[in-house]
Parts: structure tokens; C-alpha cells; sequence
């Protein structure tokens, strides 16, 4: 059953709390960690359904052929929950730090990220999708410098599906702020949050800036791991650095 709080009274002696509900992707671009930046708390939504040929178990990198995928092989089942997908296949791993190697050798700070990040692919098992995806999220928000809490879902144990479910989770985590991406629009009701004395973000990932990257033409859809190769710990401007910047000059 969903339980509603009464509307938020907004004075000044009032904290917000803005909460971000995510599920848990394979090294996720750029605009995932705008997303974690914003919040106070970051819950990785993974006790919901699996969906295959999806961000949960790929992302993209840039390669002098273009843009191409690095899947992780997770199956084809989808009678399951995320939390739910084992990796019992390792081979994986040594192929797609080979292709980084391949591909960022060469960028500014490859090296600077090599001891962070080979030991993961190279002399890490990885028994699940979920404990992959949220260890390397958690691993490069804090190279970003983001402060923001981590939970998983399933520490709440939140009953309902899609709207429910996220009303629910931040029923239960004190959420006053949710904020979400711009694809949520196709099930999210906004009068929903309003009843729940819930503020909604729509977030905009509209202005990133474009850094030097290899391999023209830029592509802003590809990996973190991309800006963080190329420009190091000058990512965070490209992410929402540039917004601050913005706001000085006018």
C-alpha cells in the first residue's frame, strides 16, 4: 500500500532531502553521475526486472572504427530481476580491458586511471551484474569528488511496481526532493508526487560541453570512462562544473 506524508511545508528552517532512483547501469555516460551529483541519496533500483540489450549490461566507447558497444554477457533470460543476474562467464573481463587498453592508451590519463581500474577487470570476480555495475558507479562517484549516499532498493524493501514502487522507496528513505530523467516522463504522474508532498526534478541533460576526445566526431553518448581518460580530474566541468561557470558570465 502506498503511504503519502502531508505536503511539504517549505520554510527556511526546512532541510530538503532530493533522492535520485536509478538502476544500476555498466559503466554509465556522463549524465548518470550529473544525475548522482544532485542528490543526497542514490538508490539503485535492481529489485525490478531485467531487460536484455540494454544499458544494465553495456555502454559504448570510441574507437577509431566509431562509436561500438563493450556487453557484458549476462544472458538472455529475462524472467528475472537485475539483482538476480549472475556472471558465470569471466572471459569477458580480460576482453574489455584489452579494448580500453586499445582504445585509451593513448589519452592524457590513461595511466593516471590504469591502477584504479585494471585491477577491477583483470583480478576481480564478479558474481553478479548488480555488484559489478553498482562497484564501479560507487568507485568512479568518488574519483568525481560526489559525496552523495549509496543504497540498494532491496534495503528498503518496497512493495508495488514502476510509480509505486518509487513513491514507496522514497516514502521510506524520507525522500522530499525526487529527481529523475527526462525518460521517466512516459510513467510518471506528476500529481502523484504532489499528493505525496514530493517535489519532481525533471533533469536536463541538455549543454554538455564538448572535451577533447579522441577519435572525431565527438559523441557525448559514451561511457564516463571516455571523459575520464581524456581529461582527468577536469571531468567534473564537462559534467556540471560548466553550469557554475555559466552562471558567473551572465
Amino acid at each position: 500500500m502506498l503511504r503519502l506524508r502531508p505536503p511539504i511545508v517549505k520554510t527556511n528552517g526546512l532541510q530538503m532531502k532530493s533522492v535520485v532512483i536509478l538502476q544500476s547501469n555498466y559503466i554509465p555516460w556522463k549524465g548518470y553521475f550529473d544525475l548522482i551529483h544532485d542528490a543526497d541519496l542514490f538508490i539503485f533500483l535492481d529489485d525490478v526486472q531485467y531487460t536484455k540489450n540494454d544499458w544494465r549490461h553495456r555502454n559504448k566507447i570510441k574507437t577509431s572504427k566509431g562509436v561500438e558497444w563493450l556487453s557484458v554477457p549476462a544472458g538472455e533470460r529475462t524472467d528475472r530481476l537485475i539483482c538476480e543476474v549472475e556472471l558465470s562467464d569471466s572471459s569477458w573481463q580480460a576482453k574489455h580491458w584489452r579494448t580500453l587498453v586499445q582504445n585509451y592508451s593513448r589519452s592524457p590519463y590513461f595511466e593516471h586511471y590504469r591502477p584504479l581500474f585494471e585491477p577491477l577487470y583483470m583480478q576481480t570476480a564478479w558474481d553478479s551484474l548488480s555488484q559489478l555495475n553498482q562497484k564501479f558507479v560507487q568507485l568512479i562517484s568518488g574519483e568525481l569528488g560526489i559525496t552523495t549516499e549509496f543504497r540498494d532498493s532491496r534495503y528498503y524493501h518496497a512493495e508495488g511496481s514502476k510509480q509505486e514502487k518509487l513513491l514507496n522507496l522514497l516514502y521510506k528513505a524520507g525522500g522530499t526532493r525526487y529527481i529523475s530523467g527526462p525518460a521517466a516522463k512516459d510513467y510518471i504522474d506528476p500529481e502523484k508526487f504532489v499528493s505525496a508532498g514530493i517535489d519532481l526534478v525533471w533533469k536536463d541533460y541538455s549543454g554538455y560541453p564538448e572535451y577533447p576526445q579522441s577519435f572525431p566526431p565527438f559523441e557525448h553518448g559514451v561511457t564516463v570512462l571516455d571523459l575520464l581518460f581524456n581529461v582527468g580530474p577536469s571531468a567534473p566541468d564537462y559534467i556540471w562544473g560548466w553550469r557554475t561557470a555559466e552562471k558567473k558570465l551572465r
